[in-house]
């Protein structure tokens, strides 16, 4: 199970200033060297975390893999079809939120989607859906040819009791195991961090790959990344 680094709150940091540090670019360079398999980040409509001049530096420099998240609206897809990551994962978006709060509903925007999906396919970009562990949205999303489901890991995270916590770990695993039968890739992703990641991997033969970013950002602020990165790598090395 690969990992990959979210750096949008690196971002965050920096625009509470309206200034130039910390640089995500730099930041996304540095976690290459200390192991990460790729870099996500999120362009927002309201461009809250990177921006057009981040996304290009990455696009530039980044050697590892690149994952544009990204609102399927026509903004946002257009500046990722001339960009060219190597994965475009299409999610929900609202002005008010935090954070993404679920996963995309494929079912009510079918068309919408599938459109999205067609214009990336174009440029040879290959697709995602941020996606709830549902069977219904997955067989949605295969419909439409999507490449990859990654499964929203937020319920999971945010369990309150062990008994819980291993119901939405079933649940994704249910997911992952019927994706898998549809021929897609499986990513996860949302609120993992270094507690709950343990018991995720116990489906890690599922999982091709899980995007981390704010835990281990977190975590950098005491110890600093290169050892927040390889304690998290360890951890999903050696969890069963």
């Amino acid at each position: 199970m690969r990992l990959c680094l979210n750096i949008d709150h690196i971002a965050t940091i920096r625009n509470a200033r309206g200034e130039g540090l910390p640089d995500p670019v730099t930041f996304a360079l540095m976690a290459e060297q200390f192991g990460v398999d790729g870099i996500v980040f999120h362009l927002r409509e309201d461009r809250r975390h990177v921006n057009e001049r981040d996304v290009r530096l990455l696009r530039e420099l980044v050697t590892t893999k690149l994952d544009f998240e990204m609102a399927p609206v026509d903004e946002i897809i257009s500046i990722a079809c001339d960009v060219q990551p190597e994965l475009c994962t299409l999610v929900p978006e609202k002005r008010q939120e935090l954070t993404t709060e679920s996963g995309l509903n494929v079912i009510d925007n079918l068309t919408n989607i599938k459109d999205a999906i067609d214009r990336l396919h174009e440029r040879d970009i290959s697709v995602s859906i941020f996606i709830e562990p549902d069977l219904k949205q997955i067989d949605a999303a295969a419909e439409i040819n999507v490449d990859i489901i990654e499964i929203h890991t937020g319920n999971y995270s945010n369990t309150n009791s062990e008994e819980e916590m291993f119901d939405e770990l079933e649940r994704i695993r249910q997911a992952a195991i019927h994706a898998k039968k549809l021929a897609l890739g499986v990513n996860a992703g949302h609120g993992l961090d270094y507690q709950n990641i343990k018991e995720f991997c116990a489906i890690k033969d599922l999982v091709d790959e899980v995007s981390i970013g704010h835990s281990i950002i977190a975590r950098a602020v005491f110890v600093g990344l290169e050892k927040a990165i390889r304690e998290m790598i360890e951890l999903i090395q050696t969890s069963k």
